[in-house]
């Protein structure tokens, strides 16, 4: 049988392009339709001489693929991100609501939030933890303010309350903090999208930049 294969391959490579076996139609050098069994696979001891690629099946067909490709597709999606500048963003609240133009990335592993639209969006299904803190410059009493996580432009979580005031000596004192924080755990399929979002009542209100201050995290956790 190795003598009659190895005669097939012989006058194959002599007289065609392609040789097949177990089929009459090849479209490739070597189509083979059906299994392949390899015996014996001597073992590499010495490292550096191996390629950084590794060999995959793509519709059976053998390709190679650098092995730092392999490993960054498989990276679950880990991002930080922020704004580019440390001043103020002033934002104009007409229907409540508006999303929160974060416009930088920390780190941003997999190359999913879009800088200019503000908008993450999922590369592969799983689970994820989003959270996201901001805080604003100039905040009275009794006004609502708050942070929000949409996901697909639908509000899923949000931390959004009053301030509350404190009179003293006929003064009053704005006692409650500037900074909303909110944080939640969703399931994404691929091409699900998550954005942050300021809503209150004030028709304008303005958010610091500094990284410190106001930020957001999305971590592929399964």
């Amino acid at each position: 049988m190795l003598i009659r294969l190895a005669m097939v391959l012989m006058l194959g490579s002599t007289a065609h392009a392609q040789v097949g076996i177990a089929t009459t139609n090849p479209n490739a050098t070597l189509d083979v339709n059906g299994n392949l069994k390899i015996r014996v696979i001597p073992e590499e001891t010495n490292p550096t001489n191996v390629k950084d690629s590794v060999m995959v099946i793509n519709e059976g067909f053998v390709k190679s693929l650098p092995a730092s490709a392999l490993i960054k597709a498989s990276l679950p999606t880990t991002i930080k991100g922020s704004f580019t500048s440390a001043g103020l963003i002033d934002l104009t609240l007409a229907s409540g609501s508006v999303k929160i133009p974060f416009n930088n990335e920390v780190f941003d592993t997999n190359n999913e939030f879009d800088t200019v639209t503000n908008t993450f969006t999922a590369k592969q299904d799983g689970i994820y933890v989003v959270a996201s803190q901001i805080k604003a410059a100039g905040i009275s009493v009794a006004t609502n303010f708050g942070i929000t996580i949409l996901k697909n432009g639908v509000v899923q979580n949000r931390n959004s309350f009053a301030n509350i005031g404190v009179g003293v000596l006929g003064v009053t004192i704005n006692v409650t903090p500037p900074v909303r924080r909110v944080e939640t755990i969703l399931q994404l399929i691929t091409g699900d999208t998550i954005s942050f979002g300021v809503e209150s009542t004030l028709e304008s209100l303005s958010l610091l930049e500094t990284n410190q201050d106001s930020f957001f995290s999305i971590h592929q956790i399964r």
